[in-house]
C-alpha cells in the first residue's frame, strides 16, 4: 500500500477515490448546513481542527480542483438567495445566528471536503482521513485479487471437466448404442407379447365354441334318455 503521503502529491490517485466520501465520517462527524449539502469554510476549518487561513490558502492554491469537486463561491443575488433558503431551514428562532458573508461566501460539498482531506498536509485529521481511504482502496483490491484468484480456480476446474466430457463422450456414445438395441428388442418382445395374447383371444373364442357345442350335444343326450324312458 503506498504511504497517505501519496494523496498528497497524484492527482490521478486522489481522482481514483473521490467518491468515497464516507471516509469523512468514519474519522470524525462532518457538521453540514441546514442543506444537508454543503460545508462553509469555517466549517471545513473546525473539521479538520486548523484555522481558516490555513483553508482560505488551500483553496486559493488549488481553486480548480476544487471546483470541479463541488466548492463554489456564492455572490450578489445567488448569495441572498442562498441566505433566505438557510435560513428558512435553519428556522426562525435560529436567523439570527446563521453565519452570513457579507460579499461572497465559499461552498464545500462533501467531494470540496475529501478534496481538502487529500490536499491539507498540517492536519492528523486529514492524514487519519487518507490513511482510511488507502486502507479501504487496499482491501478493495485486494477482494479483486481473490475474486480473480477464485475465477482462475474455477477456469481450472472447468477445463478439467472439458477433458473429462470428452473422455466420456465414447463411453455416452457406447452406452447410447446399447440403449437403443435394448430398445429395439423390448420393442420386439412387445410385438411377440401382442401376438400371443391375440392367439389367447382366438384359442379362449375357440374354448367358447367348443363349450357351446359341448352343452348343446349334453342337451341332446338328455333328451334321447328322456324320451327312452318314457316308452
Amino acid at each position: 500500500m503506498p504511504p497517505e503521503g501519496a494523496l498528497l502529491e497524484s492527482r490521478a490517485m486522489r481522482d481514483s477515490v473521490m467518491a468515497r466520501v464516507e471516509a469523512l465520517d468514519k474519522v470524525k462527524a462532518l457538521r453540514m448546513l441546514p442543506d444537508g449539502v454543503h460545508v462553509t469554510t469555517e466549517g471545513v476549518a473546525r473539521y479538520f481542527e486548523v484555522s481558516t487561513d490555513v483553508i482560505r490558502q488551500l483553496t486559493a492554491r488549488h481553486r480548480a480542483e476544487l471546483a470541479e469537486s463541488g466548492m463554489r463561491v456564492l455572490r450578489g443575488s445567488d448569495l441572498r438567495k442562498f441566505h433566505s433558503d438557510m435560513v428558512s431551514l435553519w428556522g426562525g428562532r435560529y436567523a439570527e445566528s446563521y453565519p452570513q458573508a457579507a460579499t461572497q461566501l465559499t461552498l464545500h460539498t462533501r467531494r470540496a471536503v475529501l478534496n481538502v482531506a487529500m490536499l491539507l498536509r498540517d492536519s492528523d485529521i486529514a492524514r487519519c482521513v487518507r490513511t482510511y481511504l488507502l486502507d479501504a482502496e487496499e482491501g478493495r483490491r485486494e477482494g479483486y485479487a481473490a475474486l480473480d484468484r477464485r475465477v482462475t480456480d474455477v477456469e481450472s476446474c472447468l477445463g478439467r471437466v472439458g477433458v473429462a466430457l470428452q473422455e466420456l463422450g465414447p463411453v455416452l456414445n457406447r452406452m447410447s448404442y446399447r440403449l437403443d438395441s435394448l430398445d429395439r428388442r423390448l420393442d420386439a418382445t412387445n410385438q411377440v407379447v401382442a401376438a400371443i395374447s391375440n392367439r389367447l383371444c382366438e384359442m379362449s373364442d375357440r374354448i367358447d365354441r367348443v363349450d357351446a357345442k359341448v352343452d348343446h350335444v349334453a342337451r341332446q343326450v338328455g333328451e334321447l334318455r328322456h324320451g327312452r324312458k318314457r316308452r
